[in-house]
């Protein structure tokens, strides 16, 4: 497995983590992806859309066993396990992955603001278009940030010197984790009939490493 660079990002509360996906599971995340497309016996089996929030075209669970022979869970894991050692001095025992699913988002689609369940979450980039997009007033582009496509991570409130969101405009084979309990949403965009296609995850680790408030 190649090497991987990761960097921590702390602009709010909440620590996020940034990691590059190997391109080998990067590759088999979208063999496997094309092949359930290709399937609708499967696609229908693995269908998960009623489980999440997203206006979008299609959202299915990945198969456990795929999750574990793709080296999709050891790299999750992996990540998780560093993460958490940089953040807190302690080494995590167990990491229970509940589910793990892809969203493909096409154009004018988008995922509204929610959080996930479980203690870890986290989402990354299959695929992305080869244009997003700009804003429809011109007038715009030079003012402020377009963020069709972007995966916005929100907390608390605007503060002095203290921004409520981080804005992430995906990238092939990038991965950020966050604690579950992170509210966040993605934009649409506009101007393609590409895929935006992503991938997430929900996790528990050790509950006294999890509960910062101790025995209730």
């Amino acid at each position: 497995m190649e090497e991987v660079q990761y960097k921590v990002i702390k602009r709010f509360g909440p620590s996020v983590f940034k990691i590059k996906i190997p391109n080998e599971i990067v590759e088999k995340l979208n063999s496997y992806v094309d092949k359930v497309i290709e399937d609708k016996e499967k696609q229908k089996k693995l269908d998960f859309g009623n489980n999440l929030v997203g206006d979008v075209t299609q959202e299915f669970i990945l198969e456990p066993e795929f999750i574990k022979s793709s080296g999709w869970l050891e790299f999750l894991g992996t990540c998780v396990k560093k993460w958490i050692e940089l953040e807190t001095n302690k080494s995590i025992t167990k990491f229970n992955i509940q589910n793990s699913w892809v969203v493909r988002q096409f154009e004018n689609e988008y995922n509204p603001i929610h959080y996930h369940s479980g203690h870890i979450s986290g989402a990354g980039f299959l695929k992305v278009p080869s244009s997003l997009g700009s804003h429809t007033q011109k007038s715009k582009t030079d003012q402020m940030n377009y963020l069709g496509g972007n995966l916005q991570l929100i907390n608390g409130s605007k503060m002095f010197l203290s921004p409520s969101t981080i804005n992430i405009e995906p990238k092939i084979g990038e991965m950020y984790f966050f604690p579950a309990y992170l509210m966040h949403c993605v934009y649409p965009f506009k101007n393609s009939n590409e895929e935006r296609r992503s991938i997430s995850f929900n996790a528990s680790i050790d509950e006294n490493i999890f509960n910062v408030y101790g025995k209730s």
